[in-house]
């Protein structure tokens, strides 16, 4: 397949971490933090994973909000990603299991109520990124010969 058919094209060199992320017009990096072996000339894909779970719920949110035409002015979405090891899984014959976590805090700016809060904190669940990545999505890969 031609690189015209994706939305996204990530290339890298093999003698390192450092990425270039083409997604049509727009051009990102991506890449490892130095004490991890790369040269941190962009954020590693985990933080990219972040940030668009970020801006898909503070998307997401402020979309209904307007449409409600409730007074919300700004939304900051705060995210970490955590590995917990769970040493007391039940029926865990091989090596302990890990769970991934991500932990969302999520400010709401403006003269809202109580109940206007509580929606869009509901809402936030409904972003399409939550969505995918709470819905365990296959991912198809080829092998593409040059």
């Amino acid at each position: 397949m031609d690189d015209a058919s994706f939305t996204v094209v990530v290339t890298g060199n093999a003698d390192g971490f450092a990425q270039e992320i083409a997604i049509g017009a727009h051009r990102l990096r991506a890449d490892e933090p130095v004490a991890a072996g790369g040269t941190d000339t962009g954020p590693d894909p985990y933080a990219l994973l972040l940030a668009s779970l970020g801006a898909c719920t503070s998307m997401t949110i402020a979309l209904y909000a307007r449409r409600k035409k409730w007074p919300l002015a700004a939304v900051t979405v705060r995210l970490r990603h955590r590995r917990v090891y769970s040493d007391d899984c039940a029926g865990c014959e091989d090596a302990p299991r890990r769970i991934e976590r991500i932990e969302r805090a999520i400010e709401l700016v403006g003269a809202l109520d109580d109940a206007q809060r509580t929606k869009l904190l509901e809402i936030a669940e409904k972003c399409p990124v939550h969505r995918t990545l709470t819905s365990m999505p296959e991912i198809a890969t080829e092998l593409v010969v040059s």
